[in-house]
């Protein structure tokens, strides 16, 4: 995938009001990091304002919700994570795994909203912003940044996917405005374990006031975000004018 700098800079373009500001890819020369402390370092630095599109693949891609009548569910708006205020929560005692390297994510199940798809991996485009799925056979599947935390890593794992599409109607994220606290979302990992995270709340943000430390804020136990567009739709400039997440932590790891 495309390189980004090589290292976080503070005179970043400010970002665009319809996108996202996501976490940057960290420098191509740098080696693999040793340990998952090591990652969330590099992971902790490299948060700088970025921007990714989810729930359009071009002007082509008109919003579902408005040419069908039909809404997504809505979270509430700028509703903050627990685990984000306050004194910071110690690590679940049910998570034995919390802490240490995690193999990457391959298919994520969120049974409340019927959400079962293959987890793909997305990176950085050349102007640095996250790569989404793209229209084709991977579009409506959920996509890991590969340059978080993996799934059951300390530090907040991000997972993306589309709300939906004009060709295809609601994509796999149409429904994550749904959950609510304490619903389960089951990912399943390349060494055949499965991490399983507890929602601890769900939020709508403006995309032109999106809270970064928020959603991408260093964390003392493994967490996940869940990421997708929401809110009303501009028909002006196809878009969404608002971002759903989801914040999720691990509860426990099973084979």
């Amino acid at each position: 995938m495309p390189t980004a700098p090589s290292e976080p800079t503070n005179d970043s373009e400010p970002t665009a009001p319809s996108k996202l500001p996501a976490p940057s890819e960290p420098a191509p020369a740098e080696p693999a990091p040793a340990n998952t402390a090591k990652r969330r370092r590099r992971w902790r630095m490299s948060v700088v304002a970025l921007i990714v599109v989810l729930g359009l693949a071009g002007t082509a891609m008109l919003g579902y919700a408005l040419t069908h009548q039909q809404d997504a569910p809505s979270a509430q708006a700028g509703n903050v994570a627990p685990s984000q205020t306050g004194q910071p929560p110690a690590p679940p005692a049910s998570a034995p795994s919390a802490g240490q390297d995690a193999a990457s994510p391959t298919s994520i199940r969120i049974p409340t909203i019927n959400v079962s798809s293959p987890i793909n991996q997305v990176g950085l485009n050349p102007d640095r912003t996250m790569e989404v799925p793209q229209p084709g056979p991977r579009y409506d599947q959920a996509a890991w940044y590969r340059y978080s935390p993996k799934p059951g890593e300390v530090g907040p794992a991000v997972i993306i996917g589309h709300i939906d599409s004009a060709a295809n109607g609601p994509s796999v994220f149409f429904k994550l405005g749904q959950l609510r606290p304490g619903q389960r979302i089951d990912v399943s990992r390349a060494d055949n374990t499965t991490a399983t995270f507890e929602v601890d709340s769900v939020a709508s943000y403006p995309k032109e006031s999106f809270p970064i430390k928020t959603v991408y804020g260093d964390t003392v136990r493994p967490e996940l975000r869940l990421i997708t567009c929401g809110g009303a739709f501009d028909d002006t400039n196809r878009e969404y004018l608002d971002n759903t997440v989801v914040f999720a932590h691990l509860a426990a790891t099973t084979p």
